[in-house]
């Protein structure tokens, strides 16, 4: 009796300890996210970024490969900071918004490279494509307010657009193209899990 009195009160304790290791699944926060890109133009790097985007994260801490993350971007939303440019990407001669309105990105296996370091592979699909792509995640910490408990996610990597069907560009007399194939991408995520709210004294 005295054994099971013993083993039920050690389950008991852990009982939170467990809670606390299931897997969290955060919303992305677009006001305090950001998709950017740049890509070369002539000899210098032109930036950009996507306004229209959302997401989510299940992250499992203590367990990485229970984690899962899912992630679109509206092609439409592209801003270069010029808008004839911007209408010029949304046509078929680039991303073809009409016909692709939505790239994503949706994980297939989650691995910890390092203690703040995720290796995330899924399937990246723009302009009608998919292809797999792994990519070095920063895990940047957590964060709890009165509402919420906030996470940040960061990853930087560079993709081909012709692999992606994105194959427009214009020939220099002088040699040379106007465009680079690469395309550098920076996501910057802060998100959110809602918190129960406290009870009242």
């Amino acid at each position: 009796m005295k054994r099971a009195f013993v083993a039920a009160a050690a389950l008991t304790l852990a009982l939170p300890a467990l809670a606390l290791a299931e897997p969290v699944t955060y919303k992305v926060d677009s006001s305090h996210s950001g998709v950017n890109f740049s890509i070369r133009h002539f000899v210098s790097n032109v930036p950009g970024r996507f306004k229209d985007f959302s997401g989510t994260i299940v992250y499992d801490k203590a367990n990485p490969a229970a984690s899962k993350v899912d992630f679109s971007v509206q092609a439409a939303s592209v801003d270069t900071g010029n808008s004839d440019r911007d209408a010029h990407l949304r046509t078929a001669d680039f991303f073809d918004t009409e016909k692709f309105p939505a790239w994503t990105f949706s994980s297939t296996q989650v691995k910890a490279k390092d203690a703040d370091t995720l290796e995330v592979t899924g399937d990246l699909t723009a302009h009608g494509v998919t292809k797999k792509v792994t990519l070095d995640v920063d895990f940047l910490g957590t964060v709890k307010t009165p509402k919420s408990e906030k996470a940040g996610f960061e990853t930087s990597f560079t993709i081909n657009r012709k692999d992606f069907g994105i194959v427009w560009n214009r020939v220099l007399d002088a040699g040379g193209t106007v465009l680079g194939d690469d395309v550098k991408v920076t996501v910057s995520i802060e998100a959110d899990h809602p918190l129960a709210p406290a009870p009242a004294r």
